[in-house]
């Protein structure tokens, strides 16, 4: 299981409570991106208490960075990926392990937690080949082989590097097969402040995606988007990602972020 962490002391503990009595075998692999908080403190008060289980060092750098440093350690077949403000159900990785021995990627169920308003609101969708590449990395398995051949995930991005990878994935030949009972609650903002400045940022990763893959609004349900949108909030969180989206354009981007790139 890969963790990467930043400042997350309020949550951590309980997400690493919620590893300890998943299906074995299996090892905890913990990225803390140079916590402020006592973020690190607690991962390697599980890590020295369990060391054949738990194993947590610092790295600065991306989500992406983190997850791929700690790939580049793992030591079994598969990858499942979890963030530090979640809570993994007692059956969680069981699941993901049965669906890897059936596709070379598995997305669970993410269940929010926190302020209804904020959790009632859907994913936006983007799908190629007839899957759905928005899963989140917070709950996501890979099989390492597949993981490692595709370069892991692209460091170059702020957010969506889980949506990119799962493109890859699937015009690489793979398919994502989607495990509802395999549970995951992740924590939502807790201030529509915080709410929208993710927003802003998710817009920000759609845009990187366009300028590494080309355009992808062919590939949105734009009827089903709109449908289920409807919400105050709703249409302020689309308003915050188009002002990230755009931000994106007017800096000019990251001309590195080629078709041709590989994911690192």
């Amino acid at each position: 299981m890969v963790v990467t962490v930043r400042n997350e002391a309020p949550n951590l503990r309980r997400l690493l409570e919620s590893l300890v009595p998943q299906e074995p075998p299996f090892e905890v692999l913990i990225v803390d991106a140079l916590s402020r908080d006592g973020t690190f403190q607690i991962a390697r008060e599980f890590a020295e208490r369990s060391p054949e289980t738990f194993r947590a060092w610092q790295s600065p750098g991306s989500r992406g960075q983190g997850r791929n440093a700690a790939a580049a350690r793992a030591r079994g077949d598969g990858l499942a990926f979890i963030d530090g403000d979640c809570i993994a159900d007692s059956a969680w990785l069981a699941r993901i392990r049965q669906g890897l021995a059936r596709s070379a990627v598995v997305a669970g169920r993410t269940v929010p937690m926190g302020s209804s308003a904020f959790g009632e609101l859907d994913r936006v969708e983007l799908y190629q080949d007839g899957n759905d590449v928005s899963y989140p990395s917070c709950n996501l398995g890979y099989r390492t082989e597949l993981f490692r051949r595709l370069g892991g995930f692209d460091a170059r991005f702020i957010t969506a590097e889980d949506i990119d990878l799962n493109l890859r994935a699937v015009r690489a030949g793979a398919q994502i097969l989607y495990d509802p009972r395999a549970v995951v609650l992740h924590r939502v903002r807790p201030t529509v402040l915080r709410f929208l400045y993710q927003a802003f940022w998710n817009g920000y990763g759609r845009k990187q995606l366009t300028e590494k893959h080309g355009t992808l609004w062919g590939h949105y349900r734009v009827r089903r988007l709109l449908r289920h949108q409807r919400s105050v909030l709703a249409i302020f969180r689309m308003a915050a990602a188009l002002v990230g989206y755009l931000t994106r354009v007017a800096t000019g981007g990251d001309r590195r972020l080629d078709r041709s790139a590989p994911g690192r």
